[in-house]
């Protein structure tokens, strides 16, 4: 019973998706005996916390009730009040926690301060899944660097497209759904500018509702089309380029709808650490690294990378010539290279989908 109302809590988080950034995704249920009194879920950034709108509806029957929630309760004035001290006020007898909140303002602090008011707290419950529901936040609160996640869409033998740089569509429509899904988790989505003349994609998000991702192409020569769909609404789009562009083309795509960035270079190309550094400054938390092949080994090659997302098509591609997903030189033997921790498989339609890490544990 208990672990089933905990995952109720993570259920509830989810609906904040996309929507609560830079903060974390919390949910909350208030039990009293074995029925929920109140359940809730931080909403929006600046918006009442999971455990305020949680205790709101349970009301008077909040007294000597048990609160489930997947992130330790904040301690502190922030953009709302403490949560601990309206869960003190609410009488709340237990608190359970999933994970603490790595936050340095919080971090243990709010556990600490329920147990002085006579609120017994058990925390650990869950605790994996609530790591991987807010690996974003985590990685963001305490390293400051935007959490980066390489999606790649793949025949089965690692095709992404063929001799003629044909693409669409390799995987079905669930994993295109999947897609979309994630873009609303992060804050940006990367192409390189091959992908853009190629395909000519939007990276929009359609399908769910939620803040439009920033579209992020990364383009040293400033070759991007002045008509391209990324450059149109919704959302906003940045080209980052190198310092030889001529000024006039600069001009042209910022025209066209486009920021630019001027990127210090790399053996020719835009560095993609020095990349990641302006998105941080930008208060870019997150970034879903959407192809090509170059583009995947530079982030891999500077181990930028902290998730992978691979979808897998029943198809065989084969052929010398055809695209595959990860270019660049490779590495030089399977000692060096890049293990995935942690697999999660799954079938999405009639796709496969292997989720994992890189460099440890997620966040």
């Amino acid at each position: 019973m208990s672990e089933a109302l905990m995952d109720r809590a993570l259920e509830l988080a989810v609906l904040g998706e996309g929507r609560t950034r830079p903060n974390p995704m919390v949910g909350a249920v208030v039990v009293q005996g074995s029925h929920i009194v109140g359940e809730g879920y931080h909403a929006e950034l600046g918006g009442p916390h999971a455990e305020v709108v949680a205790l709101d509806m349970a009301g008077t029957a909040a007294r000597g009730a048990d609160l489930y929630v997947n992130l330790e309760p904040c301690c502190h004035q922030g953009r709302t009040p403490p949560c601990t001290t309206r869960i003190i006020e609410a009488g709340i007898r237990r608190v359970f926690v999933a994970h603490r909140d790595p936050n340095p303002r919080v971090n243990g602090l709010g556990i600490a301060t329920l147990p002085a008011a006579g609120i017994h707290v058990a925390e650990g419950m869950r605790c994996t899944e609530a790591a991987r529901l807010n690996e974003v936040f985590f990685r963001w609160i305490t390293q400051g660097k935007p959490f980066v996640t390489l999606k790649l869409a793949m025949s089965l033998d690692g095709k992404i497209a063929s001799p003629d740089g044909t693409s669409r569509w390799i995987t079905g429509p669930a994993s295109r759904s999947l897609v979309q899904r994630l873009r609303r988790r992060y804050a940006a989505v990367l192409v390189g500018v091959n992908t853009v003349l190629k395909d000519d994609p939007r990276l929009d998000l359609r399908e769910f509702p939620g803040p439009q991702p920033l579209r992020v192409i990364v383009d040293t020569h400033a070759r991007t089309p002045l008509d391209a769909r990324l450059l149109r609404p919704p959302g906003c789009a940045v080209i980052a380029v190198g310092h030889e562009v001529p000024t006039e083309r600069v001009q042209a795509l910022q025209a066209a709808g486009a920021r630019v960035w001027t990127v210090r270079l790399s053996d020719g190309r835009v560095c993609m650490p020095a990349l990641l550094e302006i998105l941080a400054a930008e208060k870019v938390d997150s970034l879903l690294v959407e192809g090509g092949g170059e583009i995947s080994w530079s982030f891999l090659a500077a181990e930028l990378v902290q998730k992978v997302v691979l979808f897998y098509a029943p198809l065989i591609m084969g052929g010398r010539r055809a695209v595959p997903a990860v270019g660049g030189p490779g590495v030089p033997s399977p000692d060096h290279a890049f293990h995935v921790r942690e697999p999660m498989v799954e079938t999405v339609g009639d796709d496969v989908v292997i989720t994992g890490y890189l460099g440890g544990s997620c966040g």
